[in-house]
């Protein structure tokens, strides 16, 4: 599925238009990516994701096409973890 398609899926769920389907999509991304680049704080909507900043360390690693060692710096990145509901929906039940 990609963007415009769930836009269309949620106007015709929630009986609004697409422009508006596509401001609360925008706003929501919006509000989740200011969240996460504080880092105090995680954001989560229960039984389905969470989104979290994680501090990832240092680490040595080899370039996969020379082979050579290859020093990688520490920095952030996102973690996004499935919900219950959602595990659940993946199972198919």
């Amino acid at each position: 599925m990609n963007r415009s398609e769930l836009l269309t899926g949620l106007a015709d769920r929630a009986e609004v238009t697409r422009k508006d389907a596509d401001a609360v999509l925008r706003a929501f991304a919006e509000m989740v990516g200011e969240i996460v680049a504080k880092g105090d704080e995680k954001v989560t909507i229960p039984g389905f994701l969470t989104f979290e900043r994680t501090h990832r360390p240092a680490r040595t690693t080899r370039h996969p096409q020379t082979g050579d060692t290859i020093q990688v710096p520490a920095g952030y990145t996102v973690r996004v973890s499935a919900g219950s509901r959602l595990k659940e929906a993946a199972k198919g039940k």
